[in-house]
């Protein structure tokens, strides 16, 4: 029998912690997804509920989008919001479509652009016709309002910060009166912007994503941001009107792992 020293002892430790920590970055906190609930409902009547699907950087359809559309069905939202960044490249609208597909399509959906879809020089007309297929719309800087058990809904989305052309004074023309206001903008730091020129618009809630919370952090640093961020990094800024929630997402860019910024499906009751 070999005799266990110190230094083995030590060293197979380590060895086994970095296994355990390049098991977690590579695989648990890609695919093993955190659901999120939170209810920021004004009374316990006809409450609306919302799901928030944020930069699922489509590449293929895997078990668990499977196990997310799944678990979407069960809820039976009223609405899903997808804030941005969905593909990055036009064939990978495919991808995204067989995702799509899988939840049931009498949920109305309402998408925005991110970043990727520009930096990727992704179709944008093929881009709102499989969203269309879905019965969801792609809103660049349009707003709807629709109406929920006699609740009026405003949701307003916004082009992207970096790559489109954010523009939410154009995005609001027209907006009808509601009871709920809603905006979807894919970068955090756009919400300084829309909190000058709204005025006394009121606006319950801004939902964006793109900074994956990080993606890669270290002991609670986050060594990285993407360019857009601004002050912002995750889930709930109430400092400030408008309050927003910034999703850590679902999928990754740049680097294929995510470390201390578990991917994230929030779910909303309004």
């Amino acid at each position: 029998m070999t005799k266990l020293t110190r230094r083995k002892f030590i060293k197979g430790g380590l060895l086994a912690s970095m296994g355990v920590v390049l098991l977690d970055a590579f695989w648990f906190e890609k695919y093993v997804i955190d659901w999120n609930y939170f209810d920021i409902s004004k009374s316990e009547d006809n409450k609306i509920k919302i799901v928030q699907i944020s930069d699922l950087h489509f590449d293929q359809l895997r078990y668990f989008h499977k196990s997310i559309a799944k678990r979407i069905n069960t809820l039976q939202p009223d609405m899903i919001m997808i804030t941005g960044d969905s593909v990055d490249k036009t064939e990978k609208i495919v991808a995204l479509n067989e995702f799509l597909q899988l939840i049931d399509a009498s949920i109305q959906k309402y998408a925005i652009t991110g970043n990727w879809e520009y930096w990727g020089h992704v179709n944008l007309t093929t881009l709102k016709n499989t969203y269309a297929q879905n019965n969801c719309e792609l809103l660049i800087n349009e707003n709807r309002t629709i109406s929920i058990r006699k609740r009026k809904i405003s949701i307003i989305g916004i082009d992207d910060y970096l790559g489109g052309t954010a523009d939410f004074v154009k995005a609001i023309d027209g907006l009808e009166p509601a009871e709920t206001t809603i905006v979807l903008s894919h970068c955090p730091e756009h919400r300084d912007l829309i909190a000058k020129q709204k005025g006394e618009m009121p606006i319950d809630l801004v939902l964006s994503g793109h900074t994956h919370g990080g993606q890669i952090t270290l002991f609670g640093l986050v060594p990285f941001k993407p360019r857009g961020s601004g002050v912002y990094l995750k889930g709930w800024y109430k400092d400030a009107e408008p309050k927003m929630y910034i999703s850590k997402g679902i999928g990754t860019s740049i680097l294929p792992i995510r470390f201390g910024a578990r991917a994230e499906m929030v779910v909303f009751d309004i």
